[in-house]
């Protein structure tokens, strides 16, 4: 019941309004003047309709600010995301130029441990080498020492049973069997060798003695002399073949180290460049720590400047072995 009296109410209102309405346009088609209370009821709805419209264009100027001030605050953030993305592109271009000088630095790493495997591969056939040829030299100096030793314990004996005027005056067989035995170990030419050996140890007296009376000399003696200074000359290339083997040891062990090193960098370089970036601030924050390191190049110091520092450091350098041939006895004929 109360709906259908408020909604009766509102017929008789309108109703009213529209029947003073019609009055007042009746009224002013007829230009009889129109009723005070009319005009103020007219007075104040447009008061009330003007104070409405000021409502609402304050509410209207207020969302105006908030909507321009939501615009500025936009506008900000969009500036602030336009640098850092400005940034951000700077960095991964620095990040990418890095990451190629990396590449660069690990592909000269590879050419260095390629070169530094063919180099360990030539020092173990080189070591292979001397082994082999030390151990020839050793066995061909044992020998050499047997049959002087046996000779010379042949000719003692003969001194002490014959005595030294008997063995000037013996017999032609005796002396063309001893020059056949020398000559199937030394030839005609291979003599030379013992006067250089009395010239080079011209300090002792004995050999003194022997060079000045050097074309007296028996054949025999010459030849025994000779089967001396090629001994003495295989000792010396024996110690030397020795020291080169040590030396290329040495060598060897320092470039298997040098090797781990470089194996250990090539490792550690592989994994930060696999690693996968991460967020957008993050790698904000962390290009923007790189850059602050980049603006001091005293304190940067990356593996691959050590490595290389390493690498130029005059410890690695290598030592040449010491050739055979200078320490001979041929290379000192020669000279003279």
């Amino acid at each position: 019941m109360s709906s259908s009296d408020s909604d009766t109410r509102a017929r008789m209102n309108l109703s009213q309004e529209v029947d003073d309405y019609i009055k007042d346009t009746i009224d002013h088609s007829l230009g009889l003047p129109i009723s005070i209370e009319s005009l103020q009821k007219k007075l104040l709805a447009s008061e009330e309709s003007h104070l409405r419209l000021r409502d609402q264009y304050l509410l209207l100027l207020s969302r105006l600010k908030e909507k321009d001030q939501v615009l500025d605050r936009v506008r900000s953030e969009a500036s602030l995301n336009a640098q850092a993305l400005k940034k951000f592109v700077e960095e991964n271009q620095k990040l990418a130029e890095e990451c190629g000088n990396l590449l660069g630095q690990c592909k000269k790493w590879e050419r260095e441990c390629l070169l530094y495997h063919q180099d360990r591969d030539a020092l173990m056939e080189f070591g292979n080498e001397a082994d082999e040829r030390a151990r020839e030299a050793e066995s061909r100096v044992r020998e050499l020492e047997e049959e002087v030793a046996r000779m010379s314990e042949e000719l003692q004996a003969r001194k002490r049973h014959i005595g030294i005027e008997q063995v000037d005056n013996c017999s032609p067989l005796e002396e063309d069997l001893l020059d056949s035995v020398l000559g199937s170990l030394i030839s005609k030419d291979e003599n030379i060798v013992g006067r250089l050996f009395l010239e080079a140890n011209i300090q002792d007296q004995s050999c003194q003695a022997l060079l000045s009376k050097w074309d007296r000399l028996k054949p025999s003696t010459q030849k025994v002399l000779s089967l001396v200074s090629v001994a003495k000359k295989f000792e010396k290339e024996r110690e030397c073949i020795i020291q080169n083997l040590a030396k290329a040891e040495q060598e060897a062990e320092l470039v298997s180290k040098q090797n781990r090193k470089l194996d250990k960098e090539n490792r550690k370089l592989l994994r930060q460049q696999q690693s996968p970036l991460g967020s957008s601030e993050k790698s904000h924050k962390t290009a923007s720590a790189k850059s602050n390191k980049r603006k001091c190049p005293k304190m940067m110091s990356s593996p691959i400047e050590k490595m290389l520092e390493f690498s130029g450091s005059p410890e690695i350098n290598r030592k040449p072995l010491s050739p055979v041939w200078d320490n001979s006895l041929d290379s000192r004929m020669t000279k003279k």
